[in-house]
């Protein structure tokens, strides 16, 4: 009931404006105040600094820099398997499994089309239609960071405006049909293992979506769907960096049907860490 009751209140809230400012706010550099606010996120959500290429709050001029942050290079060991795939990014996996046709599980009781999440692009839905799919969601406290599962070649991108609820766990129960609602990144590539989508899900409070292509993908939000098409110019290293939410959000992977093999230790409510061999091969 609690969840029901939090979930509901995600209709009522401005989630544009709370967006807008908490985008605005994190972008600007307040010296000590700054500071003062990573070290108080850092305490609340038990950060692992250690880790991060740069330890000290006062490193990062802005919050976010901080949410940004790059970890050290030997932080996430990248699985060196050639018939590996590998995690995108650190989190939880939500759910993974087939396409059952065209249907994907959100969680317990809710359901989605592959045609709505991926805005009816048609060569995407035929290239996914009963393929595997896995949702990772990142919390405040993950790492904000999102890599490439395999080796490919970026063919296109597609940004699909939306709505921005939150993609916690008691919205994605109780909300229907949020990853296809809400704003989104779509980033297809072609691999030896056929083609793989990377859908990047906006959420309340994620200031912004970016890749190291294109750089700020989102905002503006000006309720326009835009694509890039690449001619073979963008390749792409397994578990290389992609680009970043500015705060926690949710990745969702797409491959083909009859190409990969999840592995069988993958159970939902995986903890995720980018490197990870996550799927190999059939």
């Amino acid at each position: 009931m609690l969840n029901q009751i939090k979930a509901m209140i995600q209709y009522l809230l401005p989630k544009q404006l709370l967006t807008v400012m908490f985008g605005w706010l994190a972008s600007k550099q307040l010296g000590f105040l700054t500071t003062w606010m990573i070290k108080g996120f850092i305490k609340l959500y038990r950060i692992d600094m250690d880790e991060a290429k740069f330890e000290k709050a006062e490193s990062y001029k802005t919050f976010n820099d901080f949410f940004a942050r790059e970890l050290d290079d030997d932080a996430r060991p990248i699985d060196s398997a050639d018939n590996s795939i590998v995690m995108p990014a650190d989190g939880v996996i939500s759910q993974f499994g087939t396409i059952q046709d065209n249907v994907l599980l959100q969680a317990k009781g809710h359901i989605y089309s592959l045609e709505s999440l991926v805005a009816c692009h048609p060569q995407m839905i035929e290239f996914f239609k009963n393929g595997s799919y896995v949702t990772t969601y990142l919390a405040p406290s993950n790492y904000h960071r999102f890599h490439t599962p395999c080796k490919g070649t970026l063919k296109e991108m597609v940004y699909v405006p939306g709505s921005l609820f939150s993609v916690n766990k008691a919205t994605t129960e109780n909300i229907p049909n949020i990853f296809a609602r809400n704003e989104r990144v779509i980033c297809l590539f072609e691999t030896e293992f056929g083609p793989v989508a990377q859908i990047l899900v906006g959420a309340t409070i994620v200031g912004s979506i970016e890749t190291k292509w294109e750089g700020v993908v989102t905002p503006p939000r000006d309720g326009v769907m835009k694509r890039w098409i690449y001619d073979n110019d963008v390749q792409v290293e397994k578990g290389e960096d992609m680009g970043c939410f500015k705060l926690g959000s949710t990745v969702i992977t797409l491959f083909a049907s009859n190409s990969i093999q999840f592995v069988p230790s993958l159970k939902e409510g995986t903890i995720a860490k980018v490197g990870q061999k996550m799927a190999e091969r059939i």
